[in-house]
């Protein structure tokens, strides 16, 4: 399997200790860019019909009953510190009754040793529990038979592809042919026993390319937007040579807002799931996102700091976005989910006007 010079496992390894210090101490965001979300307002009911203790956000993803409509999405693995970063993200995720993913594996496939750093149904038996790894591997030597370790090494639901093509392109060992992938993911799709993601890291999915992902076989898309966490400043602050490092900085507003990805994706594959992340901070956030047609709202970066900790605080922060979802429900004059997608947001700008 080829790689690109001098990338090895225990490179690999300290990029992955790397990216978890970094989100950590540096403000990573995205500059001069912003989710969208707060440009909508959802219409309040000032007379709901509704039994807040009654509200019910559960929901069948993949024969899994979840719930909440809630996703701690993929953080890390691939270092020993990640193992008990992710135990504490999974123990949440398992009271909670919500959905989860890990880092990309490809440490743990490298390094069988570093697969520990992934597992966590000791914790996490009943939870809906995504794979992942990087689409552009298929380029370097990846195929069914790593997918399928990815799947088997965590026992998974689900295998994420994630897309993130403007990390790789300004990470100094970056992988830098994107050729080809469409049919290789299609080909993916055929081989593989699980549902495939296809997932970007921070920058959105278009219309267009969620319609020809849908066309190779992917089974739900991630779009991931703009206006969270900025790979590209994660990788400006990994990187020694200032020429690159200003390079990198000047991708920190680069990206479809999540908001904007959200409802391009929906229009354009109405008949998958779509997960909505990328910069979701708050319930409201989550309520916005299933009103534009998510079918899951993940959030990651929020939580990295409370991981480090115990799975106590992960939980603490989470229940609170959870029972602000619930709360934005029944303000909205909502009981349940099916009702919540069909609330009317309105743009701050055109209050009167309702969203198609």
């Amino acid at each position: 399997m080829s790689h690109p010079v001098n990338e090895s496992p225990t490179l690999i390894e300290n990029r992955k200790a790397d990216h978890i210090n970094i989100v950590l101490e540096k403000d990573v965001t995205g500059k001069g860019i912003t989710t969208g979300f707060e440009q909508f307002f959802m219409e309040h009911d000032a007379l709901p019909d509704v039994d807040l203790d009654e509200v019910d956000l559960s929901l069948q993803v993949w024969g899994k009953t979840l719930q909440a409509p809630l996703l701690i999405s993929s953080m890390t693995g691939g270092t020993d510190n990640a193992h008990f970063i992710n135990l504490n993200l999974a123990e949440t995720a398992q009271a909670l009754g919500i959905a989860m993913g890990v880092g990309s594996q490809r440490a743990g496939i490298e390094q069988p040793n570093l697969g520990k750093t992934y597992q966590i149904r000791g914790v996490a038996p009943d939870i809906l529990l995504f794979a992942n790894l990087g689409a552009v591997q298929l380029n370097y030597g990846y195929g069914i038979d790593e997918a399928k370790k990815a799947v088997d090494m965590i026992e998974a639901d689900a295998l994420i592809l994630h897309l993130n093509p403007l990390q790789e392109a300004v990470q100094a060992e970056g992988d830098r042919n994107w050729k080809g992938l469409y049919n290789k993911i299609a080909t993916l799709a055929t081989k593989l026993d699980v549902p495939i993601i296809a997932k970007e890291v921070g920058n959105g999915i278009s219309g267009k390319i969620a319609r020809r992902l849908a066309d190779c076989g992917v089974s739900a898309i991630d779009i991931a937007g703009a206006g969270g966490t900025s790979w590209s400043e994660v990788e400006a602050y990994r990187e020694s040579d200032p020429r690159r490092r200003q390079i990198a900085h000047c991708f920190a507003g680069w990206g479809i807002p999540t908001a904007v990805s959200l409802m391009q994706v929906r229009k354009a594959v109405p008949e998958l799931p779509v997960f909505a992340s990328g910069g979701i901070r708050s319930g409201i956030d989550v309520a916005k996102a299933i009103a534009l047609g998510a079918t899951l709202v993940g959030s990651a970066a929020p939580l990295l700091d409370a991981a480090t900790y115990q799975s106590q605080a992960v939980y603490d922060k989470f229940s609170i976005l959870l029972e602000t979802l619930k709360i934005a429900t029944f303000c909205a004059g909502s009981s349940n989910l099916s009702q919540l997608k069909q609330v009317q947001l309105h743009h701050q700008n055109s209050w009167s006007y309702p969203m198609e």
